[in-house]
């Protein structure tokens, strides 16, 4: 059994930053990409960063030069440093794990989501 666990969110001002984790656990043999989606109120669940096992990044362009998404291998977890926050940021966040192999052969994962609310 796989699960990926999220911790990092919560309230913050607009202008503030929140620092993201996700960790991955279970009998895990490697993890193609690990990323961050969101999605808001009525809209749709949209990608925000991702990065592969070899530190390939990718951002949403709504988000490029504010936030920063890494990696440590050995420990199957993903951060997502989010900077310069705006309201547009309120949004659930949900960590995925792309091409996971384990003993339960080749899957994708998702975590439970984390509430990030930019407000004043």
């Amino acid at each position: 059994q796989v699960q990926l666990v999220e911790s990092g969110g919560g309230l913050v001002q607009p202008g503030g930053s929140l620092r993201l984790s996700c960790a991955a656990s279970g009998s895990i043999f490697s993890i193609n990409a690990m990323g961050w989606y969101r999605q808001a109120p009525g809209k749709q669940r949209e990608l925000v960063a991702a990065v592969t096992s070899g530190g390939r990044t990718n951002y949403a362009d709504s988000v490029k030069g504010r936030f920063t998404i890494s990696r440590d291998n050995a420990k199957n977890t993903v951060y997502l440093q989010m900077n310069s926050l705006k309201p547009e940021d309120t949004a659930v966040y949900y960590c995925n794990a792309d091409r996971v192999l384990s003993g339960l052969g080749w899957r994708d994962y998702w975590g439970q989501g984390t509430q990030v609310t930019v407000s004043s």
